[in-house]
Parts: structure tokens; sequence; C-alpha cells
């Protein structure tokens, strides 16, 4: 019988492949530190969007699918670069003027323009933290800006000054000419003013940690690395955080892959082992468009999850990494019902298989029952006919199509029927266009109505041993009588007709949940033209 184990050690899942490769790091001897560190990274320089939830979703699944191939104990730290300028101003938060007036200085020294921390990063990172315990996640946090201020990275920052020269080597071959004249890895953070300087350094003084450089007035000043009084350049930064956490394995997005050669070079020039690296592909807005911290293009965790559960975020994130996706409004429901589908396999399949689905990761290996037994995209069109204001204006059609559902014996499907409304409301009824059908199209809608009206009075469930296949056939049937060629031409005309859009659910379990004589009653609404606005 395969093991759970052995089944790991062959997935072709993602995270095990990846938790594989963080394996072979330790073939010979297990890590000094006594653990495999994960790592994320999250730049604080805008409310936190759900591009920065996936990075740390992800890396636990391949932590969690570590875990069950090697008994070495894992951390995850999540670090905050929260010393970094803010070099500009975020659109979509309130006071921009009193962010203006504090533009490059370190994010957490920069006032919280909600009022409700004594900085922005620390606004920012609150918000980050309060999302992860939502979802339940492990972690530790860590924050740049004490870790620089305690002395953490003392050592590591006296290594940088003694090695300055072979840092600058590797950071000056990718830069333009006119920007290797200024650059240099160490960022002071002016005495007076507070902002971190881009300035060039007149001496770097290894032997006592000190460095040099005059401020855009000209005066001379003369600091310390250590301390918080400089910070590194973020892609120094990068590398000499792996050095000296000695980080085992960390992702970033397909932006910064370019840059992997300079933070490895960097990691290895101060003495450190190179990290397992994952590169996955971006989010983009309806638009195309890269999502953006700071345009705030894109959709944030509270939005998601005022239209779906938890669990369909984290299935959306678990799809294909490396494929660049598409994350607006109209995923949500797709991600919803996909999501439910594995669950319901989930107790059908072998070890092997059950690895290998989405939802085995999702839930570290101890995924629930579905009860859903209404996907997300029928209640939609139910509540889009039903006219419901409420999860309680569907609970009366859910009733007769699930007799054995409650609220209280159905939480999800509970849930769902209160997103679905609010969905509907806020994105389905805004674009709905109606049509009158086509004389061919009339025929077969004729012919559906007497087929329907045909049927015996009597509870489906008598009628049929599952009401929704039954219904199905009927529908089908009539596409088929009337030559549709593809049939998939039938559907989109029902859709189109009698709910506005030009996709829809399988009809026949539409009309199950709705209702036969409901049915009935909108399609001679539709072909009277009722629906169409004059």
């Amino acid at each position: 019988m395969t093991t759970l184990r052995d089944a790991a050690m062959n997935s072709k899942a993602w995270p095990f492949e990846e938790a594989r490769r963080v394996l072979k790091r330790y073939e010979k001897s297990p890590p000094k530190k006594g653990h495999v560190l994960f790592e994320t990274g999250y730049g604080p320089s805008g409310l936190p969007h759900i591009g920065t939830f996936g990075e740390v979703a992800r890396t636990t699944m391949i932590r969690r699918a570590f875990e069950i191939i090697s008994d070495i104990p894992t951390r995850l730290l999540c670090f905050s670069d929260d010393m970094d300028g803010m070099r500009k101003v975020p659109e979509n938060v309130p006071q921009q003027e009193l962010l203006y007036a504090n533009i490059q200085k370190p994010l957490t020294a920069v006032p919280d323009p909600f009022g409700e921390f004594d900085s922005f990063g620390n606004h920012n990172n609150a918000m980050l933290r309060r999302f992860l315990d939502t979802f339940g996640f492990e972690y530790e946090f860590a924050s740049a800006t004490d870790y620089y201020k305690a002395g953490k990275f003392d050592d590591m920052l006296r290594l940088c000054a003694e090695r300055y020269d072979a840092i600058m080597a590797i950071m000056l071959k990718s830069l333009r000419e006119e920007r290797q004249q200024t650059y240099s890895c160490f960022l002071p953070i002016h005495p007076e003013t507070g902002r971190v300087l881009y300035v060039p350094m007149k001496n770097v003084d290894a032997k006592n940690g000190l460095i040099t450089f005059d401020d855009e007035t000209g005066k001379e000043w003369t600091l310390p690395v250590t301390g918080g009084h400089v910070k590194l350049q973020w892609k120094p930064d990068f590398g000499m955080r792996w050095a000296a956490l000695d980080v085992d394995f960390e992702m970033y997005g397909k932006d910064h892959s370019t840059n992997t050669p300079i933070y490895d070079g960097i990691c290895e020039v101060l003495g450190g082992k190179k990290p397992e690296h994952f590169t996955y592909e971006l989010f983009l807005d309806d638009q195309g468009q890269k999502i953006s911290k700071s345009k705030g293009n894109g959709l944030t965790i509270d939005e998601w999850l005022s239209y779906a559960a938890t669990e369909s975020l984290s299935y959306f994130m678990y799809q294909k990494p490396k494929t660049a996706k598409r994350l607006w409004w109209d995923v949500i429901p797709k991600a919803v019902d996909e999501y439910h589908q594995q669950l319901r396999a989930y107790p059908t399949q072998d070890v092997a298989k059950q690895i290998d689905n989405p939802v085995w990761h999702i839930h570290g290996g101890n995924p629930p029952e579905s009860n859903l037994v209404v996907p997300f995209a029928m209640l939609l069109n139910l509540a889009s006919v039903a006219g419901a204001s409420d999860k309680a204006g569907l609970w009366g059609f859910i009733k007769r199509y699930a007799p054995e559902a409650t609220p209280e014996t159905h939480p999800d499907l509970d849930a769902a029927a209160g997103f679905a409304v609010r969905y509907f409301h806020d994105f389905v009824a805004p674009t709905r266009t109606f049509r009158l059908p086509s004389d061919k199209e009339r025929a077969a809608m004729d012919d559906l109505l007497a087929r329907l009206k045909a049927l015996p009075a009597s509870d489906l469930h008598e009628q049929f041993e599952d009401p929704s296949e039954g219904l199905q056939t009927i529908v089908f049937a009539v596409g088929t009588a009337h030559a549709f060629e593809p049939l998939r031409d039938w559907f989109t005309a029902l859709y189109e007709v009698l709910l506005g859009q030009s996709q829809g659910p399988r009809f026949g379990g539409f009309i199950a949940l709705y209702g036969v004589k409901e049915t009935i009653a909108l399609m001679e609404t539709a072909l009277a033209g009722g629906l169409v606005k004059g």
C-alpha cells in the first residue's frame, strides 16, 4: 500500500515538486540552525493586496508539503521591508498632503493617514497580519525597522562594509552608466530630516564600520552602518537578508526574476548559501495591467471576501502559479464552484490523487466535506430571476431543490446564498442585456414551454431520480430537435433571452432549482418581450 510520504515523493503537484527541491539542500547533513526557513517578503508601500496574500498562501502550501516528506522542523518568516523610503504616495489612501510632506522617509516614520497606528508602515503591517490571521496561517512576522534598529543585521552590515567593493561590482554591472556614478548599496537615514538618502559614498571605512557622504545641501556626514542609521538598497538588502537569516526558500513575482543573479551573488559574497527560488507569474487587472499596491488597481482581500469564502481565494492562488491570471471580479464565481467540485471529488480518490488535489494543499491535508449542494453560478442566476434582496429570499427555492438542506446544516450554502445576492446586485444586474429570440429560437422555446407544461404537477423527485438530469435531458432534446449546431448556441439563446447574459448554468438544474411553474412564467414573459427594455 502506498504511504503518504511515498506518494508525496512522486507527486507532480507543484508544492511537492518545490518541497523536494528544498529537501535536496540537506541530503548530506541537516541544517545547522535546526530548521528549514521559508521566507516571504512584503513591501508595505500601500494597502496589502491579494498578490501579497498569495505569496504567503503558496509558500505555506510548499511548507506543508515539505513537512510530509521530511521530519526537519520548519519556520515561515513574513518579512516587511518597512524601512524603505516612501518613494511615491499611494493613490488610494486619504490625507495625500500629509503623505507628500513625508516623502522619502522610512515607511515606519511616515504618519498613518488613517490615524489608527503610529506610522503608515505599521498600519499596513497590521492590515497584512490581520488578513493572514483570518486565514489561519502559521507564521512569524518580522519588521525590517526592528531588525535594523535592534542590531540584528549589524554583523552582516559590517561585513557589507568590508566587502563593499565586491557588492558594488555585482550591482554596477546591472546599472546604466549614469546611475553607476552616484550609486551606493548603502542608504543613510539623514540624522536631521529623517529621510532616506540616495547619495554616493565619499568613503567606506570597513575597519570601523563607518560611511561618509554629503547630503543634498553639500554638508558632510559620517554615520555607523549599524544600529539603524543606514539601510541597504532593496536589491542588496534581499541578498543580505538571505545570508543573515540563512533563508532556504523564497518565492517572488516574475518582475523580480532578472534580479535573481544579483540577490544570489550578494548572498554568496556575504558568505551565505542562496535559497531555493520560485518565480510566479503576475496578477493582472481587468485591463491586463500588472496589479500595483500603490495604484490600488487590483482586488483587495476584503473585496474578495465580500463575495466568497476564504477557501475560494486559496483555490485561485493554487491554480497554475506560473501562468499570468486576471484577478478581477468575474473570476470569483468560477473559483467558488471549482473549489467545491474538488472537495466533492476528494473522498473518492486514492492517496496519490488526493495529494494532487488542490483542496489537500488548501487545507493542509485535512479538507472538509462540501455541503454546497447548489453551485454558486446557479445561486447567481436564482438571485437574478427571483429578485431576491437577501439570502432568505433564495432559501424557499433551495429547500424545494434540496429538501434536506437548512442554513444550520449547510452553513457553506447559507453563506454562498448571501454572497450570491450581493454579487448579483453589484456586478451582474448592472450589466445584464436581454434580447428577443430569433424565429428559430422562438420556435424551440415554444417547444420547451409545451414540454414543461406537459410535466405532471407532482414533486419533481417523484418523476425523476435526479430532477436536474431529467430536466436537462428535456432541454437537450429540444435543442437537438430544432437542429441547433453547435448545441451550445441553443443554451446561449436561453441564457441571453431569459437571464440577460451569454453564459449560465446547466439549464436543467436551473429549472429544478427555480421551479417548473416559475420557469414557464419566466419564459412566457421573455417571449412576450417583457424582459427587454424599451
